[in-house]
């Protein structure tokens, strides 16, 4: 099953204006890897989500999911060889009643059920990518959230360590977070983070009348040891750092330090009674 296909780019932040008519595309790239043809089809669904974490629903239609029905493709089926891309054209002809503020859809890519496996078409399972659109309406748009939360804790068993923070937008359009994300051996001086592969920065995109929960994973850290960690968000207009010495102890490591300590104690215990008795003999 040929399931490594890639859709680019995977999102688009699109200003348009009611009665607008806008032309774009998107690429189907089938990788070099591949063995087989890549037979697609392309849909169109309504984008939101769902709780702090944020997972995708390509089903539910609300007043913010309405450019989802304002799209057409231009060619909703092709195939693409090993090696090989295809351009897709869509449209979005915007009403001009068209509400202010944030608009969302995803253009789907995924497997053409109606290709046949004997003409060397790699159709075994149905999987989906999306291209993601994020429009903003020109209008009357509020801007309106903050941090709720940001967190890094201050003491780990195990890594990679995780560091979060929540974002809260209760304004009518999508918000861009921006965090950064800095991390020192407390003994050695060491920087882990930023690399010159890792740069610590990461954007964010925090939807409508939603709260996310953005999590980060720290790796690199040493098993056992201390480090300084940093995590500044800047978002709406505001800023919050978060400065922490974390302890990095592993479960094995504290019961190993028990048992030593322990037998330690145990040692310390039996030479105090041998004494003992050798006073008391005399």
């Amino acid at each position: 099953m040929n399931n490594t296909f890639t859709v680019l780019p995977m999102s688009q932040d699109l200003k348009l204006a009611a009665g607008d008519v806008y032309e774009g595309e998107i690429t189907v790239a089938n990788p070099a890897s591949a063995t087989e043809d890549f037979s697609y089809v392309i849909g169109v669904a309504p984008y939101g989500v769902q709780g702090e974490e944020y997972v995708a629903d390509l089903v539910t239609e609300t007043n913010r999911t309405q450019i989802a029905k304002w799209i057409t493709i231009e060619e909703s089926e092709g195939t693409v060889s090993p090696n090989g891309t295809a351009k897709v054209k869509y449209k979005i002809t915007v009403p001009e009643n068209a509400p202010a503020g944030g608009q969302y859809a995803a253009i789907t890519v995924g497997s053409n059920p109606d290709a046949s496996q004997g003409e060397g078409v790699a159709v075994q399972n149905i999987f989906e990518m999306a291209s993601l659109i994020y429009a903003e309406i020109e209008g009357e748009t509020v801007h309106d959230g903050g941090v709720l939360e940001n967190n890094v804790p201050g003491f780990i068993t195990s890594t990679p360590m995780t560091v979060t923070a929540l974002l809260d937008n209760n304004g009518n359009v999508h918000e861009k977070a921006t965090i950064q994300i800095g991390v020192k051996n407390t003994i050695t001086g060491e920087v882990i983070l930023p690399t010159d592969e890792n740069a610590g920065s990461y954007g964010d995109i925090i939807m409508p009348e939603t709260a996310h929960l953005v999590s980060h994973e720290i790796d690199g850290l040493p098993i056992v040891g201390v480090v300084d960690v940093s995590q500044t968000v800047y978002y709406n207009g505001e800023t919050s750092t978060n400065e922490q010495t974390v302890v990095i102890c592993p479960i094995w490591f504290m019961a190993t330090v028990a048992v030593v300590i322990g037998a330690i104690i145990g040692i310390i215990v039996r030479m105090v009674v041998k004494r003992r008795r050798r006073k008391a003999t005399f």
